[in-house]
This record gives structure tokens, sequence and C-alpha cells, in this order.
């Protein structure tokens, strides 16, 4: 199985639709815990529009993002204590069912997990995909 990921750190909204499309993604799964954004374009609602208009489904996997400390180690550059607190989240019952629906979901059709980090090594989707798809053929898509 192939699955995606996608950073839009310092992209514009049709940039990360842009790459998607010519990816082949038809499904975006947002793993953010908050998802929101002061970048023009990445709230989910507006997102989740662009991407119909687009022809790419949205699902929103907020049990899939980081905890707030997870956040704050991951700014900080502290990618061991993040990989820590995120393994905490993955054990949550929440975070469990929607793990299982992500695997079905990329099982189904060609699915990108989206994250604010431009670097996929840096952010939480790596260590997501580590966890529940370690043998997935993994695709960082860059905006």
């Amino acid at each position: 199985m192939k699955i995606f990921t996608i950073g839009y750190e310092g992209a514009t909204q049709a940039d990360v639709i842009a790459a998607l499309k010519t990816a082949g993604v038809t499904l975006l799964a947002d793993v953010r815990a908050v998802p929101l954004s002061r970048r023009p374009g990445f709230s989910k609602n507006i997102l989740a529009a662009g991407l119909r208009e687009a022809g790419i489904d949205y699902v929103g996997l907020k049990a899939l993002g980081t905890p707030a400390a997870g956040r704050e180690a991951a700014r900080k550059g502290q990618h061991q204590r993040l990989a820590e607190i995120y393994a905490g989240q993955l054990e949550l019952p929440e975070a469990m069912v929607q793990a299982a629906q992500l695997i079905d979901m990329a099982q189904a059709q060609p699915t990108a997990l989206l994250c604010f980090e431009r670097d996929a090594a840096a952010c939480h989707r790596s260590l997501l995909l580590d966890t529940i798809l370690p043998d997935a053929e993994r695709v960082d898509l860059t905006p």
C-alpha cells in the first residue's frame, strides 16, 4: 500500500491541492489535533471546501493529532520527547478507532495525511505511519 503525507508550512491551499492532484490523492486525512490555522485556507471548513471543489475528499481525524505538550516539544526540536508523548496519544481509545479508520480508508483510496510541518521526518505524521502502517510505501509530498 502507498500512503502520502503533506505539510502546508509555507504553502498556499492552491499549492497543496495541486500537489495532491498531481500525486493522484483522492482523500486528505487531516491529522491535526486542532484543525485551525492562521494560514489562509487551512482551517478545517475552508480547507474541506477547497478540496471538495478539486474533487478530493476530506476527513478530520483529531484524535490522531499531537497533544499540546507534543506540539511544544516539536516546536523546540525535541523529537524524542514528541515521540514519547505521541506514543501515549496513540494508546487512547479514540486514537485507536481513528487509526483503524485511517488504515481502512488508505486501503480503499489514495490517501494523504496533512499537518502543518513541512518536514515529515520532524512531524508526528511520520510517527503515526511508523506505528500503524510501518510497511506502507510512504511518499512525502512537497507543495
